[in-house]
């Protein structure tokens, strides 16, 4: 994303006190990305340009569409300015396990007033399933990897206004990480790379830089991931959905750790084990 122009310089009228200037403030760039699955609409998501590929990578999986790389016949995007389409070709095989999904148009991953959280848990369980139990780390380790994630946000550090995502393996080695203007689009691009790259098999857990969603749980869970931390607290239907995949959820902020479910996974000091 290094080479990509992600961010725009504004001029604002800055107000400190009573004083009153002109500032230049370069803002994060938000454009749409329309994903099209062999040849027909699927989805269009807002989101920062860069890491295409990972993206749309990260999108199939979340969304039960892709499986394996191997799925994948191609993952097309025009580098063109102004040119927002990325286009996907599935396996003749892939097609035919996943025809219904297609015929759906994606509506597993869209929210609606008119549908009730256990409903949306029970339409995620076909695209999920419960994921490993071999991970133990201390909260030291979490908070360690949480204190980590503002080195991997430059596009943060210049607009302010960018969510990023960490991907660990089990010995706390950063697989992947990515920033967007949306959560959803961060989780997606890099799990994406490591899909891609065919690791996905070694992540196990993940730092984000905001609130747990369902939707952000739904695509930890079909990448396997064991444990999401953001920093900010679950929604109630996250909490529901990671509980029901076996996915540990918690909340670091400063020396402040929540869990909200999977303790288990975390090797707490012998004098509060029976807490």
């Amino acid at each position: 994303m290094s080479n990509m122009n992600v961010s725009k310089n504004e001029i604002i009228t800055y107000f400190k006190k009573n004083e009153q200037t002109s500032q230049t403030q370069p803002l994060i760039i938000e454009e749409p990305l329309s994903i099209r699955i062999e040849g027909n609409p699927y989805s269009v998501v807002m989101r920062t340009p860069g890491d295409e590929i990972a993206h749309v990578a990260g999108f199939c999986l979340a969304e039960g569409l892709v499986d394996s790389p191997t799925d994948i016949v191609t993952i097309g995007f025009c580098t063109e300015e102004n040119t927002n389409v990325a286009t996907v070709t599935l396996t003749n095989d892939r097609k035919k396990k996943v025809a219904d999904l297609l015929d759906r148009k994606g509506f597993v991953s869209q929210t609606s007033c008119g549908i009730c959280g256990k409903e949306v848990v029970n339409d995620l369980h076909q695209i999920t399933t419960p994921v490993k139990n071999s991970l133990k780390i201390s909260l030291d380790q979490v908070r360690k990897c949480a204190d980590r994630l503002a080195s991997f946000q430059p596009i943060h550090k210049k607009t302010r206004s960018a969510h990023a995502a960490l991907i660990f393996d089990k010995d706390l080695k950063v697989l992947s990480s990515a920033e967007d203007v949306g959560r959803h689009n961060a989780l997606d691009k890099a799990i994406g790379k490591t899909f891609m790259d065919s690791k996905i098999s070694d992540a196990r857990f993940g730092i984000m830089s905001s609130r747990l969603s369902y939707e952000l749980v739904q695509k930890a869970a079909r990448a396997g991931l064991e444990m999401l931390v953001g920093i900010s607290r679950p929604t109630s239907l996250g909490v529901d959905l990671a509980r029901a995949v076996n996915m540990t959820l918690a909340c670091a902020r400063g020396d402040d750790l929540m869990v909200f479910c999977g303790k288990d996974r975390f090797i707490f000091p012998e004098n509060q084990r029976n807490r």
